[in-house]
């Protein structure tokens, strides 16, 4: 890629064009990170970049951005810019061609607003005109300019903000911080497609707690999901809760997950920030001061759907969570269920996640691990087999004995599904003579048709 990228700037500055590598590449090299794409800040206007390389094509007519496919790499390309005036929040109403001082001192922060010249030597020089390289040495994030100004041409730099600083391990400076809280309120014009992908970022950053504890103390959560606040001093039965309140609890887990280095999915992430979201709603006090939470489970279930439906998220990502948020309790019954039963719940396509969400929670709690340990060996023990095999009798079964399909079906088909589970019916023959004590199969039927079928 570094070396598409210095080809796409050669053939620039060869055409009399000022050059630079720009942006996020800069930053993440100096910081010692993954460099995952490479963007240009050129002299060179559009129609000139668009001479220079046939095929190429413009991505933002309005703002001077080119995208230039070299070598199997595609780099944004953007004319040296300063923006005009930003009526909605998020993006200038137009810019205006300009040199490269002016463009670094658009940008938001000052680790992003940096340069480098692609054939400096030694290699990797830096231009730098607002003492970006001072901050990144100092773990600083600072809004270039007037924090309050940044902010409020793009309020989505607010969860940039929040991003970077988790993301690159940096404190936010002193006044910036400040601002974000003033300014805060902005981010309710943004779309929630933008604030949701932002916050996915945050969330799978591995100082997620971090990022959630920001979100609140700025006050950003009010426009994001502003019901964890009622998780903010909801106190808990001490006995099964010593760490606090269900904010307190919610925060260890996410401090916790990803430590034992597994795979931390978007939907795990979203089920540990959101399996108690429930709590305050249902919570109550009895005669003798004991405290209860009654339905919680399904209570934020439903409000797991509201929230994510508000942030836009996919239905199958709404469906995931809000099912690991509703089932996060029964694992309190793992040892009183029948096989049957057991091997049904543990067949849930995300029960990954949902062993790993319990595994957190009782960490971040009594610290009672036995119900896991217990799924766990269950789990184990049925390695060499699938949990829930093909059933041994279906529907076609039933209507090839005569039945019409309607509500018995289900009854009877679970009946038999349970008592395959169970290891009680072993084959097709032991489970259609089954079939035939609990259904009203006559008898001549069923025996031609296990004839028929060899049994």
């Amino acid at each position: 890629m570094r070396a598409a990228a210095e080809a796409v700037a050669r053939s620039l500055a060869r055409a009399g064009h000022l050059v630079y590598f720009a942006g996020g590449c800069v930053r993440d090299r100096l910081m010692g990170y993954p460099v995952k794409d490479i963007d240009i800040a050129t002299s060179a206007r559009p129609d000139e970049v668009l001479r220079l390389f046939p095929g190429s094509w413009e991505v933002g007519a309005a703002f001077g951005v080119v995208l230039v496919l070299h070598k199997g790499f595609c780099f944004e390309v953007a004319t040296f810019r300063k923006d005009g005036n930003y009526s909605d929040g998020r993006r200038p109403d137009a810019v205006y061609f300009t040199d490269a001082r002016e463009d670094a001192r658009r940008r938001d922060f000052t680790m992003n607003g940096l340069f480098e010249e692609p054939f400096s030597d030694p290699p990797g020089g830096i231009v730098d005109y607002v003492d970006g390289v001072a901050d990144i040495e100092a773990g600083i994030l600072r809004a270039i300019g007037n924090p309050d100004c940044r902010f409020e041409e793009d309020s989505l730099r607010l969860m940039r903000a929040v991003r970077f600083a988790v993301t690159r391990e940096v404190a936010m400076e002193a006044e910036t911080y400040a601002s974000v809280c003033r300014n805060s309120g902005l981010l309710a014009r943004i779309a929630p497609e933008r604030i949701r992908e932002e916050l996915d970022r945050i969330l799978l950053a591995p100082r997620r707690r971090a990022g959630v504890e920001m979100l609140v103390e700025t006050g950003l959560m009010k426009h994001i999901i502003p019901e964890v606040y009622a998780m903010v001093d909801c106190g808990q039965p001490p006995q099964w809760h010593p760490e606090g309140d269900v904010y307190t609890h919610t925060l260890m887990m996410l401090e916790a997950l990803g430590t034992d280095g597994g795979p931390v999915s978007l939907e795990l992430a979203l089920a540990v920030l959101l399996h108690d979201i429930g709590k305050p709603a249902c919570r109550e006090v009895d005669e003798t001061g004991r405290i209860r939470f009654s339905g919680h489970d399904k209570e934020g279930a439903a409000l797991a759907r509201v929230i994510l439906r508000r942030l836009k998220y996919s239905n199958a990502v709404v469906d995931a969570v809000a099912d690991m948020v509703e089932r996060h309790m029964r694992f309190m019954h793992v040892r009183q269920m029948k096989k049957s039963t057991l091997r049904m719940f543990m067949n849930s396509p995300f029960f990954r996640d949902e062993l790993e969400l319990h595994r957190l929670d009782c960490l971040s709690s009594n610290g009672l691990m036995d119900n896991w340990q217990f799924v766990r060996d269950a789990r184990e023990s049925y390695r060499q087999e699938p949990l829930v095999p093909p059933p041994l009798v279906t529907g076609r079964d039933l209507m090839a004995l005569g039945f019409s399909p309607g509500p018995d079906f289900k009854k009877w088909l679970s009946h038999i599904q349970e008592l395959q589970l169970e290891g009680t019916l072993r084959n097709r023959r032991e489970a259609l003579l089954r079939l035939g004590q609990i259904a009203p199969v006559d008898q001549n039927t069923l025996a031609e048709y296990l004839e028929k079928l060899a049994l």
